[in-house]
């Protein structure tokens, strides 16, 4: 299946904005094609305004999102890979959703979801089995 990320994203973005709110979006800045200011990216995370108010051209497509904004009066485009997007709230009152890993993408433990070790690190030889009771 499809991540469904994307549609959660954009779902709640419009639930923010239809309740008179300011969506906020948490990102996390190390993963690879992420294109914020990094002059304000803290412990390896962004807090980003995506409001129509603070953001000019919000596209939230199935990969990605990107806007362009003005940060401290520079024009910068911003892109963010949607699996960089950690969370989704409103300033307000912090409604919203955290992101977890979703199935196959892989932890930062280097396990997959479903806590298996990629096949070059699975142990070789004879399963055992163990009598649990």
């Amino acid at each position: 299946m499809t991540s469904s990320r994307p549609f959660l994203v954009r779902a709640l973005n419009e639930w923010i904005l239809e309740n008179d709110c300011t969506p906020y979006i948490v990102v996390d800045a190390g993963v690879q094609g992420v294109q914020v200011p990094t002059e304000h990216v803290a412990n390896g995370q962004i807090v980003l305004n995506i409001s129509p108010g603070a953001v000019r051209g919000l596209v939230i497509g199935n990969s990605a999102l990107e806007f362009s904004a003005r940060f401290g009066g520079v024009p910068m485009q911003v892109f963010i890979p949607l699996q960089a997007v950690v969370a989704i709230y409103a300033k307000e009152n912090g409604e919203g959703m955290v992101f977890g890993s979703e199935p196959g993408s892989p932890d930062p433990d280097g396990t997959d979801s479903t806590g298996a070790r990629p096949a070059d690190e699975r142990p070789t030889g004879r399963p055992t089995l163990k009598v649990v009771k």
